[in-house]
């Protein structure tokens, strides 16, 4: 088994932000020259996580909105109150979500529905850089 490795690194704004990895990680898939396999997109951190979904501006407002009705952001929190932070919502929601996807590979292609693609949901309560590791296996 082979494996290929990129990183994708972004600036975010938090609160929220919904940001489309899919041309970066069909990038280096692209580049590892893997026909058929697997990819795994990680986001690095326990604030952020990855995801697929339509990417269009009504499909971003409503994920953003169903988030906060499941975990709102005034919620009162053990894990504020403990540590004195102010983010332990962009924690919960990251765990509901996860910090990876794994893809199919598909002649050389991500394999992808017609309206998918792979995204990467900031939840933190200020900007910041994210990395997201991505490794292609073959």
């Amino acid at each position: 088994m082979g494996v290929h490795a990129g990183l994708l690194r972004l600036q975010t704004d938090g609160h929220g932000e919904i940001v489309d990895l899919t041309q970066g990680v069909a990038t280096i898939v692209a580049r590892s020259g893997v026909r058929s396999g697997v990819v795994v997109v990680f986001a690095v951190g326990s604030t952020v996580a990855v995801t697929t979904m339509e990417y269009e501006p009504g499909g971003v407002t409503d994920l953003q909105e169903l988030l906060e009705r499941i975990a709102p952001v005034s919620g009162e929190y053990r894990h504020n109150a403990l540590n004195g932070d102010t983010n332990a919502h962009a924690h919960l929601r990251a765990a509901i979500l996860g910090p990876s996807e794994s893809l199919p590979i598909v002649d050389g292609e991500l394999g992808l529905g017609t309206w998918q693609q792979v995204v990467l949901l900031d939840f933190d309560d200020r900007a910041r850089e994210r990395v997201v590791s991505v490794h292609v296996l073959s």
